[in-house]
């Protein structure tokens, strides 16, 4: 017997487009709609026609471009985010000016992002159609917290060093480090990666990070991330020696490994094929460090979707590192940190405010 329509279906996807751009709501529209999952109950040019048409329609995922007229996208996002939390997806140009409000509006809460290509939209955009769509699915179960009212975007301002620290700065720019800590993220990982960051002091082993980001975006991604933090933060460059005291975030489009020259790491840039359909890929960084550091290194595997760095992490498991992945409750999306623990890759599961002690505690204990 067959059942009922609808019967136990489960409930598509409310999403609405703001966009002043009459061409990209519709061809957003267009892809989103393709997916039987998905329903696309809104379009407005905006964000005084989005507020009414939330109050509207309660759409469960908003997608929202970068710049909009009357008020732009952060402060629409930042007021949205203080008064009706909810999942939204960011449309960004690949420009340099945009990639830094995009990061602004990760740090205001916003899921994720997708980019708009700079000339005929219309066909290249729909290259990323499944990529949107499954930015979107995520964005519908995303935790997704309220935005307190005293918010701010935290990394406008350079991190000053406690007083004291000037030696100590000076002694690790040239000091090669004997440990590694890598780091994996995806969807949250921006905001994530900040709070380990801004939490683990000035004379942390070299630090290799892989967050899935385009090339036009990591840039200003390590940039932002060295105002926060006490370590050096920048962009890996190929044959770029590891040091004390720095962290080291892997270009867009490009993969990091590390290699060993003695008692030297070197970072690794290739532009090789994608690995679970990144680059730069979680995985081949791990596996990298799990081959060239073993038990000197402790991995961690932050929030993100899908599964990249759960076989690398394993990998680290097995050569002796210490692995630590967020837990669900604090992850924006569990999927890469549950599916190492699917795989026995992790020591220990612990909320993202805890990380950063944790590794700190790690690498101590490692010291001779």
């Amino acid at each position: 017997m067959g059942s009922v329509p609808g019967e136990g279906a489960k409930p598509r996807i409310k999403v609405l487009v703001v966009d002043d751009s009459a061409l990209m709501r519709h061809v957003l529209s267009e892809i989103l709609n393709s997916d039987p999952d998905i329903e696309v109950v809104g379009v407005a040019s905006d964000p005084y026609i989005a507020r009414d048409k939330i109050k509207l329609l309660n759409p469960d995922v908003l997608t929202l471009d970068v710049e909009m007229p009357k008020m732009d996208g952060l402060q629409f996002l930042r007021n949205l985010m203080r008064l009706r939390p909810m999942p939204v997806v960011m449309v960004s140009s690949l420009t340099q000016k945009n990639a830094s409000v995009t990061l602004e509006a990760l740090e205001l809460g916003a899921v994720d992002f997708v980019s708009k290509p700079e000339i005929d939209i219309a066909s290249k955009l729909k290259d990323y159609a499944e990529d949107i769509i499954e930015k979107v699915k995520v964005a519908r179960y995303a935790t997704v917290n309220k935005l307190a009212p005293s918010t701010e975007v935290r990394c406008n301002e350079t991190f000053i060093s406690p007083a004291g620290n000037t030696n100590i700065s000076s002694n690790l720019h040239f000091k090669t480090t004997d440990q590694i800590i890598a780091i994996g993220a995806s969807t949250g990982g921006t905001e994530a990666i900040r709070e380990v960051l801004e939490r683990l002091p000035i004379d942390t082993p070299g630090t290799v990070i892989v967050q899935h980001i385009p090339g036009m975006f990591s840039g200003p991604f390590a940039e932002r991330m060295n105002k926060c933090s006490a370590m050096t933060v920048c962009e890996a460059q190929d044959g770029e020696r590891v040091l004390h005291g720095h962290a080291y975030i892997a270009p867009g489009d490009f993969h990091l490994s590390l290699r060993r020259d003695g008692a030297r790491y070197y970072c690794v840039l290739s532009d090789h094929d994608p690995v679970n359909r990144h680059r730069p890929s979680v995985d081949v960084l791990f596996h990298s460090v799990a081959k060239y550091v073993g038990k000197n290194a402790v991995g961690v595997i932050l929030t993100g979707m899908g599964k990249d760095g759960a076989e690398g992490l394993k990998a680290m498991h097995e050569a002796g590192a210490s692995t630590v992945v967020q837990d669900e409750a604090s992850s924006v999306v569990w999927g890469m940190p549950g599916a190492a623990v699917a795989v026995g890759a992790v020591d220990e599961v612990l909320p993202i405010a805890k990380i950063a002690a944790r590794i700190v505690s790690l690498y101590e204990e490692k010291r001779p």
